[in-house]
């Protein structure tokens, strides 16, 4: 970007980053190259990719525009957790990490699985309580955040707690609900900003993808040992995975701000419902949960729902939900009637009449 241009705003990004160059005859999306062997060079005195497992166009397209919106380099990966495990790998034995009270429960089980094999210390705080979290976060290694939290959309002071926090302490954000349109974390001050592409970036609950973004300035070479880690790993993306991936971010300002709209209003109906023991919702994102009285309740309340799927995903085109606690691994604070809500693009008032044909048939 030169000074005669101006910054472009996300909405632009999302549409114009990582597409070939404009030349005559050249495709204006990224082709798929579904390549595990390149050929090579013995007079190169560049980089190559050599061979499939360290590399492909339709990656880089991808890490670039998801880096551009997030404003720092980005490396993709199989899923969201091999994104989320190949940073904790970055920590060795004896690590002190601590993480919010509730948290995505694959990121909860894969830190005690550490606790027990490398001795790591884990502690758990609530992140909406500033002070204590910083509390809590004394002498830590590691920070980990998620913001909104799933699935009780606990929201953190994110610039707070990056200012002051000790600088060693590295600040890892799970910045998958709100999607890098409506926060960047890096900006606030974290470090590293974790996402399930698979979720709202991707929107159409057809392709498994993670990815990490790194500070342009990165004092601590996280970006080359996750580079490293993916290489030496093969947590790799798919190539047409990838590709599904950047076409579904070409979309994502307009699915954001459709399923945002819809969110608003039927999180301000539901507090109104009187089997509706509590609306969870942050104020922005496609994304809230309520929670009924009990396990029973919610079952019956989900089951009688038409349009609404049942689906343990998120931030797809279709909306869907489910009841939390139903996985035995889930953080047992959860409480069990609690269900977690991804709103799609469907017209809203169709949305808001199968919730309320459900709920009134709850009695």
């Amino acid at each position: 970007m030169t000074e005669s241009q101006p910054r472009l705003r996300p909405e632009t990004v999302a549409v114009t980053a990582g597409r070939p160059q404009r030349v005559p005859d050249a495709p204006l999306n990224p082709p798929l190259i579904p390549a595990a062997t390149y050929v090579g060079s013995p007079r190169t005195d560049g980089p190559e990719i050599g061979y499939g497992r360290y590399g492909n166009p339709g990656w880089q397209a991808l890490e670039q525009a998801i880096g551009e919106l997030e404003g720092g380099r980005c490396l993709t990966f199989a899923s969201g957790m091999a994104a989320a495990a190949a940073i904790l790998d970055l920590f060795g034995p004896g690590t002190v990490v601590v993480r919010p009270a509730h948290c995505y429960l694959g990121v909860a089980a894969a830190m005690e699985q550490r606790a027990l094999r490398h001795g790591w210390t884990v502690r758990e705080a609530d992140l909406t309580d500033t002070e204590a979290f910083l509390a809590a976060a004394r002498s830590a290694d590691l920070i980990w955040l998620e913001s909104p939290t799933n699935p009780m959309m606990e929201v953190a002071d994110l610039a707070a707690i990056a200012a002051g926090r000790d600088p060693r302490t590295v600040l890892v954000v799970d910045n998958t609900f709100a999607s890098p349109l409506l926060q960047q974390p890096l900006r606030d001050g974290a470090d590293l900003v974790l996402h399930s592409a698979t979720k709202i970036i991707s929107g159409h609950s057809d392709a498994l993808l993670g990815a990490v973004v790194v500070r342009d300035r990165d004092d601590h070479d996280h970006f080359e040992r996750l580079e490293v880690s993916r290489k030496l790993g093969g947590a790799i993306p798919g190539t047409l995975e990838t590709y599904l991936v950047l076409r579904g971010l070409r979309t994502l300002p307009l699915r954001q701000a459709a399923a945002q709209a819809s969110a608003m209003i039927l999180a301000e109906r539901l507090v109104s419902q009187p089997a509706v023991r509590k609306v969870r919702y942050p104020g922005f994102g496609s994304l809230l949960s309520i929670e009924l009285v009990d396990a029973e309740t919610a079952d019956r309340f989900v089951a009688a729902l038409r349009l609404w799927v049942f689906a343990t995903s998120l931030g797809g085109v279709e909306s869907m939900l489910e009841r939390r606690r139903r996985w035995a691994g889930e953080l047992p604070t959860v409480p069990e009637g609690l269900i977690r809500m991804s709103v799609g693009v469907e017209h809203v008032e169709d949305l808001w009449a199968d919730l309320d044909h459900a709920l009134r048939g709850l009695g």
